[in-house]
Parts: C-alpha cells; structure tokens; sequence
C-alpha cells in the first residue's frame, strides 16, 4: 500500500489542498486519475494524485481510492506546469488540470476516423532568408538547447515554410511539436498544408470548439505517442505531448493567446515553460511582433530572426489613407470614401477580387432617440444593445440578451428611436446597393458560428467565386489569397477609442495584417485606409510600413507611463449580484495592499467600464508593479485571496496578470 496526495475536483472556491488516501501499488502512478470518496457526499469525486509515498507520520485514519481511470494519467512535466500555473496565476491546482485533461468521452460518432491523408512533401527552394532563418534554429534543435526565437517577418515572407522545416527537423529527431494559430478559422488551411507534408496519421487538432467526444478522442491519440504535431489555437498548449521540441506561435502578437477566463493563463509564459522542461525551442513568427516581444528581442532575452522580403519578391501594397472628415465635409455620409468606391470599380474590372475590413459586428453599433437621447440598453447588462438587422432586433454581445426593435423610445414615447455607428451588416447592404452585379460573401462572428459557414465562405473566395469578402478581424490574418487586388479598412481608427494602453498598438496591427492581404500573389495590391484621425501615429506608421518607427514610438509613450514591458500591469476584478458589497470587498483590498507593499502604482478601484453582466455587478482596480518585484504583489495577493475565500464574502474576485481586456 502507498500514501498518495491527491488534488480532488470538489467544485469549491474555498479550498485548494492535497488530501491524503492509501491506495495499491499499482494506483500509486503520480498524474494518474482516480476516484475518491470525499467529505459525506455518497458519490465519489475525481482527483489526481500529485505525490505518492511509503509512510506518513500522521497518527490518522486514511480513507482509500476508490478505482483509477487508466485512460486519463499525467506525466511528470504536466504536474510541474500545474504547480506552477498555481504561482503564476494565483489559481487551483483542478483549474490547470482541467486545461490538460479532456472532459465526457468518447462517441461512437467521434470514434470515426476520416480518411487518411498521406505525406507528399512538395520540394520548395528556400529564399535566402528562409534558409538564413532554419539555420538559426537548427543548433538548438540539434544541440536540444532551449530557447526562444522571434521571426519578424512581412506579410507572405514564408514564415509558414520555415515553421514546417524546423518541425520537420524535430520530428526526424524522435521529438514532437505544436503548431498555434490564433483563431481556430485558420487551423483549416494549416492542417491542410500540413498535412500534405507529413501525413493525417501524424497530426492531432486541438481547439474549443471541438466537441467532448472529439477532444476526448482527440487526447487519447496524443496521450498514445501515435501523434507527433498538434495542431490548434491557444488551448493547444495543453497537448498532452511528451519529449517537446519544438513550439511555435504563428501570429504571435494576437490577443487571443491570452484566456480571458480561469486560469487566466498568457500562453506564450506556458509554452516556454513547457518546451524548457524538455529542452525545446519556442519559435515566435509575426508580420507586426508586439511591442513586448520587440523589447525582449533588444534585450537579448529573445533570438530575433528578419524575414524583410516576400516570397514572390513583390514589393508590400501601395497605401493610401483617406481622411473621412473630409469627405463628410464634402457631403459623403456613406460608408465608403469616393477614391475606395473608385478603386472598387477599377479592381472589380480587372477581375481581381476586394477585402473590405469593419471590425464591428451587427448593422448598428447602437440606437439612441434624437429627441430626449435615450440609448437603448441590455436589462441584464446595463450595455448598449447592437441593433442586428437579420433578426430586425436589438442583440446584447456579452449576455446574448435579444428584444424586437421597439417603433417609439421607451422613455419619452417619441417615435425618434435613430440606427447609430455601422457594422458588417451595415456595410453588406451598402455593397449590395452599389455593387448589385458583384458577387460578395460577409464573415464575423455571427455568420462564422453557423456551422461549415466559415469554411464555404473561405473556400469560394479562394475559388474566385466571390468577388468581395466582409468581414471583421477573422479576415484580417492568415489567410493567403493570391488574386486580392484591394484591401479596404472602413473604419481604421475604431480600435483607437476603446480604454486600453495598447489601442494604438493593435490598431497597427490589424491595418498591417489585413493591409497584407493585397498583393500575395503576382499583383502589388493596394490598401485604402479609412480614417477620421490621419494624423495618428500608429495609423501613419501602419500606412508606411515602418514597424520600427512605431516600436521606438509606442516604446517611449508606455516607458513615460509605466506600461508593459517596464512594469507589470495586474487587474483585480470584482464581482458579485449585491453592488454595495463588491464596491466594500474591493476597498477593502485596496486598504490592505497598501498596508502590505509600499512600491509600485495601486489605483483606487473602480466600477468596470462594463459595470454588470448577467446581473453581476462588476468593479477592477489596477497595479502597476516594476520589473522584479512581480513576486512581492503575487504574494501579497495571494494571502488576500485566501482570506477572501475563508467564505466571509459573496464577492468574487478574479487576478488577470498583464490582462489584454480592460472591460
């Protein structure tokens, strides 16, 4: 009989300990799921055993395991990355299992294997820079040294190609890789490519939107060694590989490698934490790096690689920036500027296909009444609603909350209710008035979650069959066409009004990506830029392509403020259905940390810029801490969250480190 410590899934926020339970020897595996009887629940709960011995001194009376499930077991170094996700992110030993293992089971339904796809490499001629950059990686392949990479590469530079020959490198050398996108719409061309090259028997996918069936069969494969690359957005970090060599983050300046729910986890930080135990290289590849990753690279912390030139040695697009003021001054209240209409008719013409970019969702970002200037607003949410002209209804985007659009304002009775902003659907209706004999298709998130939509959309772009896509930043990345000709921005500086640091910087990102749509193939493309702020920095470097001039910019702006990479940033979110008690709790904290920590910035708290959702009150508070004394506020934090969970309080609070939402 062994003694085994053992991380039980009890559902509570309250406690987060090992409980100790005798089990047989051949149980006794650390990572290895088990069933446990727990407190006086007659139903077993699961857990996993993180620690096993022979003795314990403790003159207690141990209950035993159950029975273990011998198809769910972790090994060494994911228990290692638990325990330090627990630090990292203050959050429970279950809330990183749970990231590594599959939830449900298997399905007759998910069991089905499609159909094989054999390797049928096709031989490319590396660039020069291509070839300049597999060398760089190679020695620490070889040597299996760790470290870390960062390929800023243009647009259509080849980064892709490099990505499949390092992994290739890995695979002939009995290790195994992960391969990250950052929206699951773009797995598809990935597998695709990859697949060609080394085969379907070889290759796992990894995301959330798979179903539990499919995840579970999915991990099974991984779990087996029978799979050497996994493929998948941010929750493939988790694969449960073993023997890493190599992870790569395609586009890695993408917000959506940062969870914005528990654990709250930056998967770049889990990938290099990974990779490092096995002596693995993380390779990070990005037209636009962020400003982070470019500071790091200065400091020597990563290797940088250039990739300056694309792959077909076409120059990057012309690009124009056209300043909507004007052009409401000069009676043009459309959507699209005279030289974009002008531009449309000419691409169309010469059969080359167009990409229009309004990163809004909905026909009208919202509805006000022109005589009292009521807005309407969720019941549940307290938020402006989207009005949504396919359902003719009002639509919240964090509760889902749906109402009809109502003929008179409900506080003045007016019949003065007013359509503001615009959105895809908007912009949708104004292309099929103007361009009727025209063929378009939209993508965002609302028509991308029907399901195959996405991929019928792509496939008959990428066909010729549609001559103009719409759509949100889903377009913007990835995708690789080679007849667009255009590339419209709507509305370039929307991204710059939200209450974030980093607007400016993903305002930069997103022209520069979805500006590298045009000219993939044998044409130069241009990009027209839609503006009512010009002369705004990011957006005139983005129209110049001048990366390093933004970063020396954006650099100077978050040193003078105290923004990452020269301090961490932590937000504290409170939460709770009593508004009066999450605004005490939250003060209190305040209190507390400044009577803890006499360094840094603490920010009085305030209500979230989206005070409640789902009839949950919301209020943050900020702190900024300098580099190096992370580890003094994650401690103190950690004493208060544990006293915040002795079950004093309702009030929920949540720890976002270095968070990429402020809302």
């Amino acid at each position: 009989m062994k003694y085994a410590d053992i991380v039980i899934d009890n559902k509570s926020q309250m406690t987060d300990s090992f409980y100790t339970y005798i089990c047989e020897d051949s149980q006794a595996v650390i990572g290895q799921k088990v069933y446990v009887p727990f407190a006086r629940s007659k139903n077993l709960r699961e857990g996993y055993i993180f620690d096993v011995r022979d003795k314990d001194e403790r003159d207690l009376k141990f209950r035993a395991v159950d029975h273990a499930d011998e198809n769910i077991c972790l090994n060494g170094e994911m228990i290692e990355t638990c325990k330090w996700m627990k630090k990292r992110y203050l959050v429970k030993y279950i809330d990183g299992i749970n990231c590594f293992t599959p939830a449900g089971g298997p399905s007759k339904r998910a069991l089905k294997q499609k159909q094989q796809v054999l390797a049928q490499p096709v031989s490319r001629t590396l660039t020069s820079e291509q070839s300049a950059a597999l060398e760089k990686l190679s020695p620490c392949i070889e040597k299996r040294e760790h470290g870390i990479f960062l390929i800023n590469g243009v647009t259509s530079s080849g980064k892709t190609e490099v990505y499949i020959r390092a992994i290739e490198q890995v695979i002939a050398s009995g290790r195994t890789a992960i391969m990250m996108v950052p929206e699951i719409s773009l797995t598809g061309q990935v597998i695709d490519r990859f697949e060609k090259h080394f085969g379907s028997d070889m290759i796992a996918v990894m995301h959330s939107r798979m179903t539990k069936p499919q995840r579970y069969v999915q991990w099974q494969r991984i779990r087996s060694g029978s799979v050497k690359i996994v493929i998948g957005a941010r929750s493939a970090v988790f694969a449960p590989l073993e023997n890493i060599g190599i992870i790569v983050l395609d586009e890695e300046h993408e917000a959506t490698y940062k969870s914005d729910m528990t654990p709250r986890y930056e998967a770049l930080e889990v990938a290099i934490k990974r990779a490092g135990y096995y002596g693995g290289i993380v390779v990070l590849g990005s037209a636009t790096p962020s400003v982070v990753s470019t500071y790091r690279a200065d400091e020597g912390i990563y290797h940088r690689i250039e990739m300056k030139t694309r792959f077909n040695k076409n120059p990057l697009p012309e690009v124009d920036i056209v300043d909507m003021g004007e052009e409401l001054r000069n009676g043009n209240t459309g959507l699209l500027s005279r030289e974009l209409y002008d531009r449309m008719k000419e691409t169309l013409s010469q059969g080359q296909q167009i990409i229009l970019l309004l990163n809004r969702r909905g026909f009208s970002t919202y509805v006000s009444c022109r005589e009292c200037g009521h807005v309407m607003k969720c019941p549940v949410c307290g938020i402006s609603l989207t009005y949504h002209k396919d359902i003719n209804g009002l639509y919240c985007h964090f509760c889902g909350h749906k109402e009809p659009m109502p003929r008179k304002c409900p506080e003045c009775g007016q019949s003065a209710l007013r359509l503001q902003g615009a959105g895809t659907q908007k912009l949708e209706e104004e292309i099929e008035r103007l361009f009727p004999d025209n063929t378009y298709a939209r993508l965002d998130l609302d028509t991308a979650k029907r399901v195959g939509v996405m991929d019928r959309v792509l496939a008959s772009f990428a066909k010729r069959k549609t001559d103009i896509l719409i759509g949100t930043q889903l377009i913007a990345k990835g995708l690789d066409f080679d007849n667009v000709g255009l590339v419209g921005i709507i509305s370039a500086d929307s991204s710059l009004n939200i209450p974030d640091f980093r607007a400016p910087e993903r305002t930069f990102q997103l022209i520069t990506q979805a500006a590298g749509r045009a000219g993939r193939g044998d044409l130069r493309g241009r990009v027209i830029i839609q503006t009512y702020s010009p002369d705004n920095y990011a957006i005139k470097a983005a129209a110049e392509h001048d990366y390093e001039g933004f970063c020396r910019e954006e650099l100077r702006l978050r040193k003078l403020m105290s923004y990452p990479p020269y301090y961490d940033l932590i937000r504290l979110i409170f939460s709770g259905d009593d508004e009066k008690q999450v605004a005490k709790e939250a003060g209190g904290w305040y209190e507390s940390l400044n009577e803890m920590i006499h360094t840094g910035f603490i920010y009085r708290p305030q209500p979230a810029p989206v005070n409640k959702i789902k009839e949950t009150y919301r209020y943050h508070m900020m702190i900024k801490c300098p580099r190096g004394r992370r580890g003094l506020f994650l401690g103190a934090l950690d004493k208060l969250n544990r006293e915040n969970n002795s079950g004093k309080t309702r009030v929920n609070v949540g720890i976002d480190i270095n968070p990429y939402s402020f809302i």
